[in-house]
């Protein structure tokens, strides 16, 4: 079992300190946050042992992983200074909101010999396991192409503090985008070309939610993103994702094969069930995945690190995936920018598939 000191104690961290208690791979044993008084609140709520400053936490000797749940922004900054303490790093989404910072990140790792590694670890639930599944077992034949749809209205409207989705390092395909992206490499492998069409519809947001009522937001990044991704094994796909749209009825993320469709559900979810409809069928067919975890089961990529750690594998939700779907982002964005396909530099290994949800998350 590896050692894990927690940085950040915002809204995320809870699920995080509550499910750990679901894997036997890692324990959290230290929190911080540039707000000690939020570190405190957490250590006693989920009796944390250690609580202390940022820096103290980063140096602590006993820490083996460090799980940064900060604020995008600040992912690139802690993790290079944990790596650089010889410490494995797993961070929220997305690795880094720069393609450069992202990259130097996978290569300080590498550098330090440690492992870097990013939610967000979705894919590894039932839903879009099962999938991977019937994939590989060919039930659908080969793959022409998918579809991934992420479509709201923004979030000004419920989120206590909602500027930063419209200011630097924001908008919904950096902020949503990781969760489609990360799904459709994880089933479909790499991208290797792809080509975007970006705007803002609404040079100013009007905050509605509490306590910031009625303030005005300046939007500084895109909020409607498309893009068409061309995968190195052939097939391709659409994505959009906007905070401008009023309703929709889009799927959430759909595969075509030639003999059949699979619709996946919310990639922000775990273990919905999955729907399929093979040629010459009337009838979608609903699967339930079989897991022994609960729906919400953020850390699952934190416990497949901590496990790919001692049995010398590499994790799942490695850095080399996750600077993919970074530069997938980027390059979505730049394409729209400079009005031409964008190639791909990076690539990955599609990651493996889970034998059973329980590989690493008995319930302790």
């Amino acid at each position: 079992m590896l050692n894990v000191g927690l940085i950040g104690c915002g809204n995320i961290s809870g699920i995080y300190l509550e499910n750990s208690r679901y894997y036997e791979s890692f324990t959290i044993i230290a929190c911080a946050d540039l707000d000690r008084t939020k570190a405190e609140e957490a250590g006693v709520k989920y009796s944390v042992p250690h609580v202390m400053d940022v820096d103290e936490l980063i140096a602590l000797p006993d820490i083996d992983i460090v799980l940064d749940l900060t604020v995008p922004h600040a992912h690139a900054d802690i993790a290079v200074r944990a790596i650089e303490q010889k410490k494995h790093v797993y961070s929220e989404k997305p690795l880094a909101i720069t393609i450069e910072d992202g990259k130097r990140i996978v290569e300080k790792a590498t550098e330090y010999g440690v492992m870097a590694g990013s939610a967000p670890d979705t894919f590894l639930g039932g839903s879009i396991q099962l999938a991977g599944q019937m994939i590989e077992d060919g039930v659908i034949g080969k793959i022409v192409g998918a579809t991934a749809f992420m479509m709201s209205r923004g979030p000004e409207s419920w989120h206590p503090n909602p500027e930063f989705f419209y200011h630097i390092g924001g908008g919904p395909m950096y902020d949503m985008g990781p969760y489609y992206l990360t799904a459709l490499v994880s089933l479909l492998g790499p991208v290797k070309r792809l080509t975007g069409s970006a705007r803002i519809t609404y040079p100013e947001r009007t905050i509605t939610s509490e306590p910031k009522y009625g303030e005005k937001i300046v939007v500084q990044v895109p909020t409607h993103v498309t893009g068409i991704l061309d995968f190195e094994q052939g097939a391709t796909a659409t994505i959009t994702t906007s905070f401008d749209i009023a309703a929709a009825r889009t799927p959430f993320i759909e595969i075509y094969g030639e003999e059949g469709t699979i619709s996946l559900p919310d990639p922000n979810h775990f273990h919905l069930p999955v729907l399929i409809k093979k040629n010459g069928e009337e009838e979608w067919e609903e699967i339930k995945p079989k897991t022994d975890l609960p729906e919400n089961a953020r850390g699952i990529g934190l416990a497949d690190m901590a496990a790919a750690i001692e049995s010398g594998k590499s994790p799942r939700a490695n850095g080399d995936l996750a600077y993919h779907v970074l530069e997938i982002m980027h390059g979505i964005h730049h394409s729209s920018n400079h009005g031409k396909h964008y190639e791909m530099e990076s690539t990955c290994e599609k990651p493996r598939l889970l034998e059973k949800q329980a590989d690493f998350n008995k319930q302790k």
